[in-house]
């Protein structure tokens, strides 16, 4: 499998919507993030593209951040997928299927499984406690637009920050990810701290232009911070929108 080709890629340029909504609190950091590695980023809230969805049509990539979308209510990026699963079904679909590049990070993630983009869920931590520590991660796949930049084995330090990130699907739902080379990032031995389901990290959609990963690579561009390795998933994805 490998990240959508040029015919299929959406018209237009580097540009880049990362989407907020109430709670969201990672949002000014992924705009850095991709600015660093040479997108053209914009802050939008989710009302703003409900009311004009054809906002999706100006971008090829589309970022989901980290945070506490509407307070987890009801569940962890429930209502933020559930409002996306309304409101925007049929744009996000045909956004996915001219091969658009969207990445949920954290909340974004888990949103991206409530909205049904990526299989999965992702459950409470096996430890039930809010964790924040930097994690170890090793590449799997290699061949998606955000992970390009990367080879398979690369080993990838990212801090982790959440309490709802273990990663769980029913066993045959897995197998078919192994099979499809849909399993993007492990986290490395000894460093699954949440009990996620075989290790797994982050995962991609069939065709591999859909990505979501629990740890945050905004929090890991500047040396100050540690790593610098969490550049690399946006260095990968911007070439691929030039």
């Amino acid at each position: 499998m490998t990240h959508t080709s040029d015919s299929n890629r959406p018209a237009g340029s580097n540009k880049a919507i990362v989407l907020r909504a109430a709670g969201i609190n990672c949002d000014g950091e992924t705009v850095r993030a991709l600015e660093m590695a040479g997108a053209t980023a914009e802050l939008v809230h989710l009302e703003r593209v409900l009311q004009e969805p054809a906002r999706l049509e100006d971008c090829s990539l589309l970022v989901l951040p980290g945070g506490f979308s509407y307070g987890d209510d009801i569940a962890a990026g429930r209502v933020f997928g559930f409002e996306m699963r309304q409101g925007l079904s049929r744009e996000l679909a045909a956004f996915v299927a001219r091969g658009g590049y969207v990445l949920g990070v954290c909340n974004g993630f888990q949103v991206l499984c409530e909205a049904g983009l990526l299989s999965g869920a992702l459950l409470p931590n096996t430890s039930l406690r809010f964790v924040c520590r930097q994690v170890e991660l090793d590449v799997v796949n290699a061949s998606t637009a955000w992970t390009s930049a990367c080879g398979v084995g690369d080993r990838l330090s990212i801090p982790a920050k959440h309490t709802t990130g273990r990663y769980w699907a029913p066993d045959p739902v897995l197998d078919e990810l192994e099979a499809n080379n849909q399993v993007v990032l492990r986290y490395a031995p000894g460093e699954n701290f949440n009990g996620s389901a075989r290790d797994i990290a982050g995962v991609c959609n069939a065709a591999g232009n859909v990505v979501g990963l629990m740890p945050h690579p905004e929090h890991a561009v500047d040396p100050l911070t540690g790593s610098v390795d969490g550049l690399k998933l946006f260095e990968s994805v911007v070439p691929a929108l030039a």
